[in-house]
């Protein structure tokens, strides 16, 4: 993924997550997901129905066979490109997933990609609609992160957003970079890339060794900007990561404990609590 910043992707939500952070969520469960699909397949019915009624009045004289193409077209775009450019536009997310606060990411946290999209719709076709859900419902239920068929093509996976995110511990400062980190100009990172990186470190050692490169080096670019002067060269990234948010942390506590320090000089304290 080219956008350093994916970790925005999903700011607004239920939660703050990104691209370290989606890991860490849990997979929706098979309830959820049957949830889901059932608002949108019902919408799609709608869609068709309604669709059919006004091509029957508008193509009343129109040959058989142009009747038959204008469906097979119709019913594709309804149950095959609506999903998928509904999924494209929200970043993983259809009305039935927006209803019940899911949304499908990729197997490595990030955003899905509308190449995701379609290839869930396309199997989705066949899987949904075709085999009556049934081939969805027995992959959901057996794989252990409740997937379809069209996840297991597309590498993704339906999460929970309304769950509860549980933060990594803090990470601790690299030794080799903790005299750089304490010389630097260190400012504030946004709250999503701060918690990205934390998730990430956290769950590092069980990504794909090309998924955790990728997420590091992306993270990485989206924290240089926040750091003068750079760190030195060579240094892997999760090292360079670790130490920018070890030493933010450290030197938020210190603000901290300064304004206490200044709070309880300046404002007497309250005689009831003595």
């Amino acid at each position: 993924m080219s956008d350093p910043g994916g970790y925005r992707s999903y700011a607004g939500d239920d939660l703050v997550t990104g691209e370290g952070v989606a890991v860490e969520v849990p997979a929706a469960s098979v309830a959820a997901r049957m949830a889901s699909g059932v608002i949108d397949v019902v919408l799609a019915v709608a869609l068709l129905v309604g669709g059919f009624v006004v091509f029957s009045l508008a193509l009343g004289a129109a040959s058989e066979a142009l009747v038959t193409i204008v469906a097979i077209v119709y019913s594709t775009l309804v149950l095959v490109g609506v999903p998928a450019m509904l999924e494209t536009a929200t970043r993983g997310r259809t009305l039935g997933k927006m209803a019940l606060g899911l949304r499908a990411v990729r197997d490595d946290g990030g955003p899905a990609t509308g190449r995701h999209a379609i290839v869930r719709a396309l199997v989705g076709y066949v899987e949904i609609y075709l085999l009556v859900g049934v081939p969805a419902l027995v992959a959901s239920v057996v794989h252990p992160r409740a997937k379809r068929l069209g996840d297991m093509a597309a590498g993704t996976v339906v999460v929970s957003q309304r769950a509860r995110l549980r933060l990594a511990p803090p990470p601790g400062m690299p030794p080799a970079l903790a005299a750089w980190a304490r010389s630097a100009d260190v400012a504030s990172l946004p709250s999503g890339l701060t918690v990205a990186v934390r998730q990430f470190l956290s769950r590092a050692p069980g990504l794909m060794p090309e998924s955790r490169r990728r997420l590091g080096l992306e993270l990485l670019s989206a924290v240089i900007p926040h750091v003068s002067p750079p760190p030195p060269g060579g240094v892997h990234p999760e090292l360079v990561l670790a130490a920018v948010v070890a030493e933010r942390r450290r030197r938020d506590l210190d603000r901290l404990w300064r304004e206490e320090q200044l709070r309880a000089r300046v404002i007497p304290m309250d005689p009831l609590t003595r």
